[in-house]
């Protein structure tokens, strides 16, 4: 090899990794609120407590995205998950809010 040659590339490679994009929550109003959550054929409160360990989100009534963190009981109930849940019949018997 001659002065102020390189050698030759030998298999440099880029990887690229892939990382899914984070699941989107919302942010705002809801946020002081606490809000009712109803999932088909499941316990809302072990869905709020399985949320709560895994971090994964679950969506209120009024459409609220969001990972339970908080203690419903510190916040006024949402007026739009209310309003639904009355309109749906449910009263206050169908479980606890979420946070």
């Amino acid at each position: 090899m001659a002065d102020g040659e390189r050698p030759p590339d030998r298999g440099h490679a880029t990887v690229v990794e892939r990382r899914p994009a984070p699941l989107r929550t919302d942010d705002g109003d809801h946020e002081r609120f606490a809000h009712y959550i109803f999932v088909p054929d499941r316990n809302a409160e072990a869905v709020v407590l399985e949320a709560r360990v895994t971090g994964t989100p679950v969506t209120a009534l009024c459409g609220k995205r969001w990972v339970p963190q908080r203690d419903p009981q510190r916040f006024p109930l949402c007026p739009t998950c209310k309003e639904i849940r009355a309109r749906a019949g449910r009263g206050r018997d169908g479980g606890e809010p979420a946070p």
